[in-house]
This record gives C-alpha cells, sequence and structure tokens, in this order.
C-alpha cells in the first residue's frame, strides 16, 4: 500500500481515505470494539488498519469451535492419555492437564490405552498435548477478544449436555459432544495424496476405511467391559476398532483446523489479527501431521461391520481396483501409509504447476467456517443419544459460522 503506484501513496492520503465515506463505517466500527482509550489505529503513526467487526467474528466462531475441540480431546485423554503417577525417574513429561484452574484425570481406561498404543508407544502423550493445546487455543482467544472489548464465548453452560463415556472414573457431567456415534469421513487420507486433485477445483476423494463412513461407530470405550482387555491380556478386536476408530478420527478432526485457519486468515483486516491465525493455524497443521502418521499402523482386523483393511497392498479398499488410476498415479501412490507429507498438486492456476500446499483453502473447496461446521455435524459429534436429533449448539455454531464466512478483507 506504500508503492507509488498505490491511492495511498503517504499516510497523509491513506488517513484522508480512511475519512471518507467509503469505509467510515468500518473504522468506527473497529473503533467501537476495542475497549475505551485505545486507538483502532494502534502502530507506529496510527498507520494501521482496524480491528472490524468481521475480525471479531471469526475470532469468535474460532474460539467457539476450539472450545468444541478441547470438550471432545478431554473425552480422549479422560479415558486415553498418560496413566496417573508415571515414575519421573524413567524422564516422561508430568501431565497436569486442567480445565478452569480444575484438573483433569487421564488414562482412566487402561486397555483403551493398551490399545491406542498399537497404533504408536506414544500415543498418550500425543493425546494430552493435543488436549492442551485445543484448550490454550479457546483460552487465548476469549481473553484475546475480551481484551478488544468483544464478548467472549462460552458454550459449556448452555449445551454441555451430552453424557459421557460410562467406564469408571470418568466424570458424569454433560459434554458438548458425543463421540460414541461416529461417521467418521476418512477422505482426508487421499486428499492429501493426490497430485492431480485439489478440492478447491472440486477434487473427490476416496475414504481409507469406507466402513467408518458408512454407520457410525464409537471412538471411545462406553463401560468398563468395552474396555476391559482379554483374560489373558490381549487386545479385543472390539476394543482395538474402538482405538483404531479414535485414530482416523483424529486426523479427521485435525486436517479441518489446518484448512480452516488459512481460510479465515484471507478475511482477516487487521494485521494483529492476522498474526494470531498465522500462528495458531500452524499448530493444528503439526497435530494433523502426527495423527496421519499414527492412523497408518491401525491393524488389519474386522469388528462386525468395520473392517480396517491393510492400507499397504497396493489394493483400494472400496473397489478392489489395483495399479493404475490414471494422471500417472497409482492406488499405492493413495493409500501407502508412509506417505504422509502433502503431495505437490494444483494450485490457484495448472498453469503454475504442482506444489505442496495445505487443502483446502477455499470456501468452495470446503474449507470455510460454515463447511467446518457441517462437517462436524456428518461427523455425529453432537447427536443427542436420548433424543436421536442434533443438539442446539448447531444452530449457534452455524451462526457464528455464517457471521465469520461473511467477513471481508477492508483495507
Amino acid at each position: 500500500m506504500k508503492k507509488s503506484s498505490s491511492v495511498f501513496q503517504n499516510k497523509t492520503n491513506r488517513r484522508s481515505f480512511l475519512k471518507s465515506g467509503t469505509v467510515a463505517g468500518a473504522a468506527t466500527l473497529g473503533a467501537g470494539l476495542l475497549p475505551a482509550g485505545v486507538s483502532a489505529f494502534e502502530g507506529d503513526d496510527n498507520d494501521r488498519a482496524p480491528i472490524t467487526k468481521g475480525d471479531i467474528a471469526i475470532l469468535t466462531f474460532l474460539s467457539a469451535l476450539e472450545q468444541v475441540e478441547a470438550d471432545l480431546w478431554i473425552q480422549y485423554a479422560e479415558l486415553g492419555g498418560p496413566t496417573p503417577n508415571v515414575p519421573s525417574s524413567i524422564g516422561l513429561s508430568g501431565i497436569d492437564l486442567q480445565l478452569n484452574g480444575k484438573a483433569i484425570s487421564t488414562g482412566l481406561a487402561s486397555g483403551y490405552v493398551t490399545a491406542l498404543q498399537v497404533l504408536d508407544g506414544d500415543m498418550p502423550q500425543y493425546i494430552a498435548d493435543n488436549t492442551d493445546d485445543e484448550i490454550s487455543h479457546h483460552r487465548f482467544l476469549n481473553n484475546y477478544l475480551q481484551s478488544k472489548g468483544a464478548k467472549p464465548i462460552d458454550l459449556s453452560q448452555q449445551f454441555a449436555i451430552l453424557p459421557p463415556s460410562g467406564v469408571t472414573g470418568v466424570p458424569q457431567t454433560g459434554r458438548l459432544t458425543n463421540l460414541k456415534q461416529l461417521t467418521v469421513d476418512t477422505s482426508w487420507w487421499t486428499r492429501y495424496r493426490s497430485a492431480n486433485q485439489n478440492p478447491d477445483f472440486g477434487g473427490k476423494f476416496e475414504n481409507a476405511v469406507p466402513d467408518l463412513f458408512k454407520a457410525p461407530h464409537t471412538a471411545i470405550p462406553r463401560t468398563d467391559a468395552e474396555a476391559a482387555l482379554n483374560a489373558d491380556g490381549t487386545i479385543p478386536n472390539h476394543l482395538q476398532a474402538i482405538a483404531s476408530t479414535a485414530g482416523f478420527h483424529f486426523g479427521f478432526i485435525e486436517q479441518g483446523g489446518s484448512s480452516l485457519y488459512p481460510t479465515l486468515a484471507q478475511k482477516v483486516t487487521n494485521l494483529e489479527v492476522l498474526r494470531v491465525l498465522l500462528s495458531i493455524g500452524p499448530s493444528e497443521t503439526m497435530h494433523f501431521q502426527v495423527w496421519h502418521d499414527k492412523a497408518g499402523n491401525a491393524p488389519k482386523i474386522t469388528d462386525g461391520n468395520l473392517t480396517f483393511p491393510d492400507l499397504n497392498t497396493g489394493v483400494d479398499p472400496k473397489t478392489g481396483a489395483t495399479g493404475s488410476i490414471g494422471g500417472g498415479e497409482t492406488v499405492a501412490d493413495l493409500f501407502q501409509t508412509n506417505l504422509i507429507m502433502p503431495e505437490p498438486t494444483f494450485f490457484l492456476e495448472s498453469k503454475f504447476g504442482p506444489v505442496s500446499i495445505i487443502r483446502p483453502t477455499s470456501e468452495a473447496g470446503g474449507g470455510g467456517a460454515m463447511a467446518a461446521v457441517q462437517s462436524f455435524v456428518d461427523d455425529g459429534l453432537f447427536l443427542d443419544p436420548a433424543t436421536g436429533s442434533n443438539t442446539g449448539i448447531v444452530a449457534v455454531l452455524k451462526r457464528l459460522a455464517e457471521e465469520a464466512d461473511d467477513a471481508r478483507r477492508r483495507f
């Protein structure tokens, strides 16, 4: 904006423009959202875009969605996090998860912990760390909103009504999310491996575990019996299926955040708000990378109507196809378990050639706020088992999502 060809050739012209009717409403609104005594144009010589209503809408929506994620991750940590009282002499990090100053008990279902460790021995620690991160995201965004004179958001008072697991030791308090009736979309697995398809261009992707997308399955043990190992210490197929469902659900949840932050960042006006989104978003991508790797270790098993296929056979688990699938790709390219880095694909325009990217990063490709909410709804996260319907949180999240998606960069 400071180049000679810009309409804002100097700071004086820029401030004059802001006083014009074109953007006066945005500037006034931005100032109104800030605490008394704080200028909407912070920075050297007041040369800084204000925090707009759209910025606040984006931050509010993200805080709400981070609270939803914190809620589900707390449930995973309660059951599958680190077992308490790990001897410090072996050098493991202590676990001190807290929510609103109250300690969260972890690793309450030891059999479930064992089944998760089939995917990776460090799964309990990773689960606790992911939980801690999501709690911090919600808390930070709420604190930041308050610092700018906006209202924080707390969905728990009205919508934390869903029953948690009945495993002994789990606090029987209402939750925002239901992890016992999940229809898990595992197309994120192939979305990041295709060199010829991009969701921003309408690309379509197959599920790595088709049965998870066909019918609801639980990702947590619901009872002590469901969490128990066999008498000889081996893992029942049903318990392993629950843990493997969780492993793929972890990837589903975190890939959504990976796309959501860069999509919404394109709508932000204030540079500090942009900095917030560009700083939190990559942590979601780090989570996704870990869970993408761990899900590939799910063993081949069948439990009733749920089969976890061997993804390293070069066979499409849905169609049974093998070999080439066109465009220089093979079935193995899409499913092989150690191909966890984003394959270069087309971005913006095909003439630029393929590039490794986060995908999607547009509303059209499913990267917007409303798409994120709808994916959670389709996942079954808000189903009330007592009624068979979604809780009222869906209407609130969709309203917040609509306001976030309507935000537009103003400068």
